[in-house]
C-alpha cells in the first residue's frame, strides 16, 4: 500500500481571502514504511509574505522572490503523488490549499476520499490530550530537536514517523526484532555444532565373567519362551 505523507506551508490560514500555498513537502510510504524517496519545492505565491507567517516558517519575500509559481511545477507533484492516500496533520488545512492552487490552475482538485488526518487518528487514540505535532512528538519520543521553524519537508519527516507510530509501528518493528534475534540464536547454535569435535564410538562389550553369570542365569529359567516351538 503506497501513502504519501506531505504538509504545506502558506502565506495564512484561508485561501480563500488570498492566501497561497508557498511550500510543499512530501514523503513516500510502503506499506507503512518510508522508501526514500521525497517532493519538495517552494512557490511564489505573487502577493507578500505577512509577518505572522513568515516568524512561523522564515520564508520572506526574498526568498520566494525566484521561485517557480505553482502551476509551473504543479504535474511534477502530480506525478509524485500518484492516486495514492495523503496523509497530513489537520490535513483539511492542507487539502484547501491544495485544491485552491490546482483550481486556479485549472485542474481536478485532489478527492477528499483520499485524505488520512493524523489529528483525527490521535483524538480517537488520545482523547482529552493535546493533538498538536510538537505534542504527539513528545510522547511518542520522536526527536524535533532539530525543528526550529517550520518546514514542509522537515513536518512531513516527523509526521511520517508519528503516522508509523500511531498506526502500530513499534509493535510491527519489536516482532521482526524477535524474529531477527530467533535467527541469529539458531546461527550461532548451528555454528557451534558444526565445529563441534568428533569423537570415536564407545565400545560396550560384556567381559567373560559377565557372560558366564549370564549363561548360569538363563539356566534357572523353566521352558524360556525362546526355546519353544513356533
Amino acid at each position: 500500500m503506497r501513502e504519501i505523507i506531505f504538509d504545506t506551508e502558506t502565506t495564512g490560514f484561508d485561501p480563500a481571502s488570498g492566501d497561497r500555498l508557498v511550500e510543499i513537502g512530501c514523503i513516500e510510504l510502503l506499506n507503512r514504511v518510508p522508501t526514500g524517496r521525497t517532493f519538495h519545492a517552494y512557490y511564489n505565491p505573487q502577493r507578500s509574505m505577512p509577518a505572522a507567517a513568515e516568524a512561523v516558517h522564515g520564508l520572506s519575500d526574498g526568498f520566494l522572490r525566484d521561485k517557480p509559481l505553482f502551476g509551473h511545477g504543479v504535474q511534477e507533484l502530480l506525478a509524485f503523488l500518484e492516486d495514492s492516500h495523503l496523509v497530513a496533520h489537520n490535513a483539511r488545512f492542507d487539502f484547501g490549499f491544495l485544491n485552491h492552487e490546482l483550481k486556479l490552475c485549472g485542474l481536478p482538485e485532489v478527492s477528499m476520499d483520499r485524505m488520512i488526518d493524523t489529528v483525527a487518528i490521535a483524538r480517537q487514540i488520545h482523547p482529552g490530550a493535546k493533538h498538536s505535532l510538537d505534542a504527539l512528538c513528545t510522547r511518542y519520543g520522536i526527536d524535533r530537536s532539530h525543528r526550529i521553524k517550520h518546514g514542509a519537508l522537515l513536518d512531513a519527516e516527523l509526521l511520517a514517523q508519528l503516522y508509523i507510530e500511531l498506526t502500530g509501528g513499534r509493535q510491527i518493528g519489536l516482532g521482526l526484532a524477535q524474529e531477527e534475534e530467533k535467527l541469529i540464536v539458531n546461527m550461532e547454535l548451528a555454528a557451534k555444532a558444526a565445529v563441534r569435535p568428533v569423537r570415536p564410538a564407545r565400545v560396550f562389550a560384556a567381559s567373560a565373567e559377565e557372560l558366564e553369570r549370564h549363561a548360569a542365569f538363563v539356566a534357572t529359567l523353566e521352558k524360556p519362551l525362546w526355546l519353544e516351538e513356533a
